[in-house]
């Protein structure tokens, strides 16, 4: 089993009208499995400017990003992957969703709201399972921005 150095992303939580925004997880929608959008972060970029353009480039939305709430981390045992993902409060600043949009990566092809109860009942494969607690609860974590070392 290959050993990997975890990889930290940070994830949206859009609610609009009540309804959570997720795009497809894997490319070509792979495995059905929906998750809030968002991905890796690059060294020298903050966790906000790393979630608008990420979420730009998934979504086409330009986002305002609020607080974190979800401290999330998975593994693969058998390749050895490992992932922390920080979730954010968000909220749309500008843009529709749009059938004609792209994610330059091509991993996201699907976008879509769901309600609480669509998650709720069982149908719609998503992960993490905390998903829709962080999403439609009121607690919020704390977090310092980026900030430099001082020399």
């Amino acid at each position: 089993m290959a050993k990997f150095k975890p990889r930290l992303a940070a994830r949206a939580l859009i609610l609009q009208e009540d309804q959570l925004l997720l795009v497809n997880a894997y490319p070509d929608a792979r495995l059905g499995l929906w998750c809030a959008p968002g991905g890796g972060c690059e060294a020298g970029q903050s966790l906000p400017d790393t979630l608008a353009r990420e979420v730009m480039e998934e979504t086409g939305l330009t986002i305002s990003v609020g607080p974190p709430v979800l401290v999330n981390e998975f593994h693969d045992p058998d390749t050895g992957f490992h992932q922390i993902d920080l979730f954010f409060r968000c909220t749309i600043a500008a843009g529709t969703l749009d059938d004609a949009w792209t994610d330059p990566e091509g991993v996201v092809s699907q976008r879509r709201f769901f309600s609480r109860t669509e998650l709720a009942a069982g149908r719609v494969r998503f992960k993490p399972d905390r998903l829709p607690d962080a999403a439609w609860g009121t607690a919020a974590a704390l977090y310092d921005p980026l900030e430099v070392i001082l020399k």
